[in-house]
């Protein structure tokens, strides 16, 4: 496990043609993309989730668009680009509770003291709003930096491995192997075990393997391999990382909030105002939901739904922690939040039909679009099985939605299966939806493949960080690197007449 923030809001190995340089990954086959950028092979999948995701990216309609060598080069793109992090650090300011330039004066002084530099040195860090979402404050990522390697080796699961690379600290439930005599105080490089075939307790590992950065052990490894229970706190503290990222931990947990800049964009764009009744289908860890509750002024009711009781109790932290009172969490399954006794009157689900202004389903997904992600193990059966539960949480949120309300829906993957087709289904299934404009529209439009005629695709805003991953070097103006150097993500939003 690896931890940036108190409220932080997640096989095909290409043929071997060169080894990468040692200073960045140890590995036994792959491939680098021809730029500069890019330090990672791109992402390992199951070969038939390549295939389907090459099926998807190089569809008809796109090749008649763009013809095949660019689709096939946008593809790659995709793939080498989900390997890396994105080129900054969103945070989302808490702009209910003080105005963003204080808010970001204080984030300057807190992160100058814990780099031990003062706010007015040149080198301190670099916070910018952004100049068309009125509480986003953005902060450079610095890398790839040329780290080099040590003898003595950390070896932490993926997951870990893609968090140290947004910044965050080892904590020790991450670490899968580590010398045998490591105390705390030793210096070593972290690995991440890209394809999860460590042995949990090992002493090295000389499977597939990159290489993240250096840090100082903070424990030795018997409390991380103790047999009492599994280890807690921080194992390894990152001091010499690839990428250079602001550590959150602590860090003004109520008007800084670390959320991926897209995240932030659907909450403008779900559009509520003071005094509504919203509905949050999926809504764990609250992210989102917290932003709706901060964008009506805590005026009004927002009810959050998931069916997992501990993460609704994440929920209610980060309210708590936001002073955000408008918000209701309840445990249930969003897919039977409708009453079939239209007259019932309880406070909470199931709803009546027709009992919320607005809707956001940001619905479970294959998650496809999560930056950095070096490697995943999900089969093609469990990608497809998405689908599915999406159009049942639709049909349930388009009969909660009042007419002449707003229902937006998104996802973080990339699939046309669980974005385009779904607007597609949803058109056809619900004659009283229509599209709407989207405000601020910042991603890209929608991807063809789907049938969707041109008006309809512009309407839609996906994501797509491969249509820019050639103009995310630090001569680009920040605000427009964010833009484009995101997660893959997607938002469709439809009015009920």
């Amino acid at each position: 496990m690896a931890l940036r923030g108190a409220m932080q809001p997640d096989w095909f190995c290409p043929t071997l043609t060169k080894q990468l340089n040692p200073c960045w990954c140890h590995a036994t086959e792959v491939l680098l993309f021809p730029q500069d950028m890019s330090i990672f092979p791109r992402i390992c999948l199951k070969p038939e989730v390549t295939e389907h995701l090459k099926s998807v990216f190089l569809n008809k309609e796109i090749l008649a668009a763009v013809g095949h060598h660019e689709a096939e080069r946008r593809f790659q793109k995709l793939l080498l680009c989900l390997s890396h992090p994105p080129s900054h650090t969103c945070v989302r300011a808490s702009t209910h509770l003080a105005p963003l330039e204080e808010i970001r004066s204080k984030l300057q002084e807190e992160l100058s003291k814990k780099s031990g530099r003062s706010p007015a040195d040149e080198a301190s860090v670099q916070i910018l709003p952004h100049p068309r979402v009125p509480d986003v404050l953005l902060l450079p990522v610095v890398g790839p930096r040329h780290v080099e390697p040590l003898s003595s080796e950390v070896v932490v699961g993926a997951q870990c491995g893609n968090a140290v690379l947004r910044g965050a600290h080892v904590f020790a439930p991450g670490i899968v192997a580590c010398p045998k005599h490591m105390k705390a105080g030793d210096v070593v490089s972290v690995f991440s075990d890209l394809e999860g075939r460590c042995t949990r307790g090992a002493f090295s590992f000389q499977g597939n393997k990159a290489f993240v950065g250096n840090g100082v052990a903070e424990m030795d490894r018997s409390s991380i391999f103790c047999t009492d229970g599994p280890p807690r706190g921080v194992g390894v503290r990152m001091v010499e990382p690839l990428y250079q990222s602001p550590s959150f931990d602590g860090v003004l947990p109520s008007l800084a909030f670390l959320q991926n800049f897209p995240s932030v964009v659907v909450g403008h764009v779900l559009g509520a105002r003071p005094g509504e009744r919203i509905l949050d289908m999926c809504a764990a860890p609250g992210g989102k939901t917290c932003h709706i509750a901060a964008l009506m002024g805590d005026q009004g009711e927002v009810v959050a739904l998931d069916k997992i009781q501990n993460k609704m109790d994440r929920i209610r932290q980060n309210a708590e922690t936001l002073q955000l009172q408008s918000i209701k969490a309840h445990c249930f399954n969003g897919a039977q939040a409708v009453s079939s006794d239209p007259t019932q009157q309880t406070p909470g689900p199931p709803f009546p039909p027709e009992s919320f202004d607005r809707v956001l389903l940001d619905a479970p997904c294959s998650g496809l679009g999560q930056r950095p992600n070096m490697a995943s193990t999900w089969s093609l059966k469990e990608i497809c099985s998405y689908p599915p539960l999406q159009r049942k949480l639709l049909h349930a949120a388009v009969r909660l939605l009042k007419r002449g309300g707003v229902l937006v829906y998104s996802t973080c993957t990339v699939t046309l299966a669980e974005n385009e087709e779904q607007v597609a289904w949803a058109l056809t299934s619900f004659p009283c939806l229509t599209l709407q404009r989207q405000e601020p529209h910042i991603g890209a439009e929608g991807m063809l493949g789907a049938g969707l005629p041109r008006e309809q695709l512009r309407l839609l805003q996906r994501f797509s960080p491969e249509l820019s991953w050639d103009q995310t070097d630090a001569s680009v103006p920040l605000p427009l690197r964010a833009d484009g150097d995101t997660i893959g993500f997607f938002i469709a939003k439809f009015l009920k007449s």
